[in-house]
């Protein structure tokens, strides 16, 4: 095993170099040791300079970029695009060599990888690709929230149809054996439904009963504490005060929203069922606020910690 952890820098032109450095700065030595950050050495240094902290300790695998002479503070470019991707493509390569043991991602923009060729909606979309997972599936984990997710990065008509039971059933047992991975012993696991009041006896859409409760019925026969489908309107402020150890979301904004809302700073993002493990800070690219020695280093900081909750249960 080469390194615990490989961290990606994101698209340079956002504030994923930023965070980084400041990351790495309020991290140990030894911990630090344990660390590879596939990116751009140079970039890495300047950040370093702009955000006032040492330039980072750590190993750093420089990773060609085309296109680099169209990258710019703050904008969208191909070069961007071209950078975030490949950092990406590297760290997975050495996670599947068994080189490192989590991969932790700052942000990218979505924009500049289309414009770059890479037609994706986002890493979890890249990491699925790149592993030849056959799914992925989306956790935002939090002290006060975790949300799981049964579709991310599609239209609100699209989640609708991905709504079915296979799926939602899916989501159940992952989000089941992730946080028995990470100690719990029997996670209590609420499923929102679909529809408002989910779907009020089907007054409001069929979904809820005729897909969702399907998979929670089956969910409990094979011996996990899952329940639902409850309204979406109050199950993510009864998980926040302590009745459940996370929520089933069936669509992005559902599940996104609460967790923001309770945990911008603190929330991060993991990729379940891949070969590889993953977690992201939960914030874009921020570009509005790039390279101008502000941004808030604290979800890097989350996901490096959990990244090493992970490690540990290896």
């Amino acid at each position: 095993m080469g390194h615990r952890l490989g961290i990606t820098m994101g698209d340079p032109s956002g504030v994923g170099p930023e965070v980084t450095v400041k990351a790495l700065a309020g991290t140990g030595a030894e911990e630090r040791n344990r660390i590879v950050v596939l990116g751009c050495r140079s970039t890495l240094e300047r950040a370093a300079r702009i955000a006032g902290v040492p330039s980072p300790e750590v190993a750093v695998i420089d990773v060609a970029t085309p296109d680099s002479d169209t990258i710019r503070d703050g904008c969208e470019s191909t070069g961007g695009g071209h950078a975030a991707y490949g950092y990406v493509r590297r760290a997975v390569e050495l996670a599947l060599a068994g080189e490192i043991e989590v991969i932790v991602t700052a942000p990218l923009n979505k924009a500049a990888l289309h414009l770059a060729g890479h037609r994706f909606d986002g890493h979890t979309e890249i990491l699925q690709h790149l592993t030849d997972a056959p799914s992925s599936i989306m956790l935002l984990a939090s002290e006060r929230l975790s949300t799981i997710h049964v579709s991310t990065h599609v239209s609100l008509a699209g989640a609708v149809q991905r709504c079915r039971a296979p799926r939602v059933l899916e989501i159940i047992e992952a989000a089941d054996r992730h946080f028995r991975r990470l100690g719990t012993e029997r996670p209590r696991v609420a499923v929102a439904g679909l529809n408002p009041h989910s779907g009020e006896g089907g007054l409001f859409g069929r979904e809820d009963e005729e897909q969702i409760r399907p998979a929670v019925e089956a969910a409990c026969a094979r011996g996990i504490d899952a329940s639902g489908p409850w309204p979406g309107d109050s199950v993510f402020l009864r998980a926040t005060r302590g009745e459940f150890d996370v929520v089933v979301a069936q669509y992005h904004d559902q599940g996104h929203i609460p967790t923001k809302l309770v945990a911008f700073e603190s929330a991060v993002n993991v990729t379940l069922g891949l070969p590889i493990q993953r977690t992201s800070v939960d914030h874009g690219t921020a570009f509005d606020i790039a390279w101008q020695g502000c941004a808030d280093p604290r979800n890097m900081l989350a996901a490096i910690a959990y990244a090493n909750r992970l490690a540990d249960t290896e």
